[in-house]
């Protein structure tokens, strides 16, 4: 039988955003734990662009590590959502840096480029788009 594919709707989206939201923020504490930890013996400045380009490739490694290696973080297994590349294969690293890099530009605008979806015909973020990939509902199991 063939695999009914089902588009993420913008509501378990958003929810699983929340959730790993607070998951990356916790892991961002902990990268400024280690930033500090670093660069307080070693007497080296502090640096603003340096320090949020660090955040900025820790939550890369964060996502882009969750997305090529089964295509869920912990927020979209609790929503049952899976990204994966438009032709249904898993992303690679390439691509989910792509994906990361979009999923900035499309929240910084009120969050414009994720509700995006809700009006799009396959219900695609701009991120999705800018990447290839898509995010889609897992059935239940059992």
């Amino acid at each position: 039988m063939a695999e009914l594919v089902v588009p993420a709707p913008l509501g378990r989206r958003l929810l699983a955003a929340v959730y790993d939201g607070l998951l990356l923020l916790a892991v961002w504490f902990f990268a400024a734990v280690v930033d500090v930890g670093v660069r307080e013996p070693l007497h080296l400045p502090y640096d603003a662009r340096l320090f949020r380009a660090y955040l900025f490739l820790v939550g890369l490694a964060f996502c882009g590590w969750f997305w090529t290696h089964g295509g869920q973080t912990l927020g979209m297994r609790a929503w049952r959502l899976q990204v994966r590349r438009s032709d249904g294969t898993p992303l690679n690293w390439l691509t989910a840096c792509t994906r990361y890099a979009a999923a900035w530009l499309a929240w910084l605008p009120l969050a414009l480029g994720v509700i995006w979806c809700a009006v799009d015909p396959q219900r695609r973020a701009w991120h999705d788009r800018l990447s290839g990939t898509e995010v889609v509902l897992l059935p239940k199991k059992g």
